[in-house]
């Protein structure tokens, strides 16, 4: 389903208003985790909720799980309450560190999930090993949860929460711990349950794996929305900045290319290489021949796109913080 199709499916998660306040300390003194959150993951969509640590993020998903009650506003799913039991009953939910029960296995645990959800038991042993299977922890199903690392917890926890087939997954911080093996079999995961019809709310600090998975993005800062939509929109999509690698840079090379003003920045300087990051087409052209005539090689031009971290930083800047 493409990102298109997936922004006209019905909602699936709705949150409207929400606050959420904690009270702490021996005065029981205020602090607003989440201020006035507004958002919405339609049916087949992939949503990242991204945002510095504090930004509210995993608050929100225990609202929306019913987990915590909302101070103010609400969420639902489904079309139902978010605290109405049968609202989560098509939900599956791997938290931030989820905590598997040390004496059991991998298996026993992920079985374990599929009886708390109800799975037929004529279905429940084939439902476990196509959990584990999917993701990667079949070779230690039977070794005590206690043995194994952060890593294999992690997948143990997303494999209990796939177990029931459920039509949302909403994951908090799902790569943590894994190595880089791990992380991309996690996204193609990820993937896979978008091909097949499901919808994923996920909440993320790691900029990078929220712009290779989603269709939309909710960025959170200091429990606001500070911005939302779909990524290809909200990224610049052309490249404005080059970087220029010159190699044999001489003086009369530095000289001619600081000649160009503001549209040049020296990145760095190591022996007779430089490295600049250049505005526009015009300045990337009058450096490069300026360059030559001096004498300097062109190693390498590259276009820098824009990213989530790039668009991050400027909202962030442009809200009068700085970033995080």
């Amino acid at each position: 389903m493409s990102p298109d199709t997936a922004a006209q499916g019905r909602p699936i998660v709705e949150i409207e208003g929400l606050r959420k306040t904690y009270r702490v300390g021996f005065l029981m003194r205020p602090v607003e985790a989440v201020r006035g959150v507004s958002f919405t993951v339609n049916e087949g969509e992939i949503v990242g909720l991204i945002g510095p640590n504090g930004s509210g993020k995993t608050t929100t998903l225990k609202v929306l799980l019913g987990l915590c009650a909302p101070s103010a506003g609400g969420a639902r799913l489904f079309g139902l309450d978010a605290r109405d039991r049968r609202a989560r009953e098509k939900v599956g939910f791997l938290p931030e560190n989820p905590y598997v029960y040390p004496y059991l296995t991998p298996r026993e645990f992920i079985d374990l999930g599929a009886r708390l959800s109800s799975v037929d038991a004529g279905q429940r042993q084939r439902r476990v090993e196509e959990a584990m299977a999917r993701t990667g922890i079949g070779w230690a199903a039977d070794r005590r949860v206690g043995s194994l690392s952060k890593g294999m917890l992690q997948r143990t926890g997303l494999a209990a929460a796939l177990v029931a087939d459920p039509q949302l997954l909403v994951l908090d911080e799902p790569m943590s711990g894994l190595d880089p093996l791990g992380r991309r079999e996690v996204r193609d995961l990820i993937f896979e349950e978008r091909r097949l019809g499901r919808t994923v709310l996920f909440s993320s600090h790691v900029l990078g794996d929220v712009e290779a998975l989603c269709d939309r993005v909710v960025i959170l800062r200091k429990g606001q929305v500070l911005v939302s939509g779909v990524i290809r929109d909200l990224v610049r999509p052309s490249a404005t900045l080059t970087e220029l690698t010159l190699r044999a840079a001489s003086e009369a090379t530095r000289a001619a290319i600081d000649a160009l003003g503001e549209s040049t920045r020296l990145v760095r300087a190591v022996g007779d290489e430089l490295v600049l990051e250049i505005a526009g087409d015009e300045a990337l052209h009058q450096a490069i021949e300026r360059a030559l005539s001096t004498g300097a090689r062109v190693a390498a031009a590259v276009p820098k796109k824009d990213t989530l971290e790039d668009l991050f930083v400027r909202q962030a800047l442009k809200s009068g913080d700085e970033a995080a």
